[in-house]
């Protein structure tokens, strides 16, 4: 299996205009894997044109939490998760808890709570959970951890974590000393690059920026690599296939470093 995904955020608005399209232009640009967002909501399209591209997803995004546990949005976990499987997920994670519930032990651990208990009903349809960070989780801190460190700490070892090294970075921390700190737990990483803006403007394509990708990948040598933008000023095929190049060629044998 291929290291190399792709956050098919980075194109929702060609996903939403035309998604069979979209995800033909990913494979012409070189990818095979991908990873969904809404797993549910684009279940029709993604049953008929992962397939129809050669393309699998071994990740997705999707929420799990109930957005936050009292706001109840009625998420059906077990539909999430059959959906998953169906696909050929095997790794279901959720994108986002909001930064308020990161300031206290106790919120902190409730959310690990909550990611055990959907670890559970997952594992009965074959399918993994994880957890995505933005850069609250790591410009919080808990004493002399960050947030995102004590949540590892209580998550069942069967829950998985995507770091996203661009938030990571963004929110003060030293990326790949985290990824090491974090070991295997880390099952995947969104690589992407640009100026450290917490709004996400002024990203590049990967190599081109202020987020070190080459000690990252180091740092992180077994993880999924799955690309992504947030916004891109350019044509975001392009910015995509940009980054698709550096990681190629950073990877090899005697590959670029920076």
């Amino acid at each position: 299996m291929s290291k190399l995904s792709v956050q098919l955020y980075s194109v929702r608005d060609a996903f939403a205009h035309d998604p069979a399209g979209a995800l033909t232009r990913l494979a012409e640009l070189g990818f095979t894997q991908v990873e969904p967002y809404g797993v549910l909501e684009n279940l029709a399209v993604l049953r008929t044109a992962l397939k129809a591209n050669g393309l699998t997803a071994p990740t997705a995004h999707a929420q799990l939490l109930d957005r936050l546990f009292d706001q109840g949005q009625g998420i059906d976990q077990h539909a999430v998760f059959a959906a998953a499987a169906e696909l050929g997920i095997g790794v279901v994670i959720d994108p986002m808890v909001e930064p308020a519930r990161w300031q206290d032990p106790a919120d902190i651990a409730a959310t690990a709570a909550a990611l055990n208990d959907a670890a559970k009903t997952a594992a009965g349809h074959g399918v993994t959970v994880g957890y995505h960070n933005h850069f609250w989780e790591l410009e919080s801190r808990i004493g002399d951890r960050t947030a995102l460190e004590v949540l590892a700490e209580q998550l069942d070892p069967a829950v998985a974590l995507e770091v996203d090294t661009y938030w990571a970075t963004a929110g003060g921390a030293d990326a790949p000393a985290l990824l090491r700190r974090l070991g295997d737990r880390v099952r995947a990483i969104h690589v992407k690059d640009g100026s450290l803006a917490t709004d996400g403007s002024g990203q590049v394509p990967a190599g081109q920026g202020r987020v070190p990708v080459t000690d990252i990948l180091a740092a992180a040598p077994a993880a999924l690599r799955v690309v992504e933008f947030d916004h891109y000023d350019g044509d975001i095929f392009t910015g995509l296939a940009a980054s698709l190049a550096f990681l190629r060629h950073s990877e090899q044998p005697n590959g670029a470093t920076r």
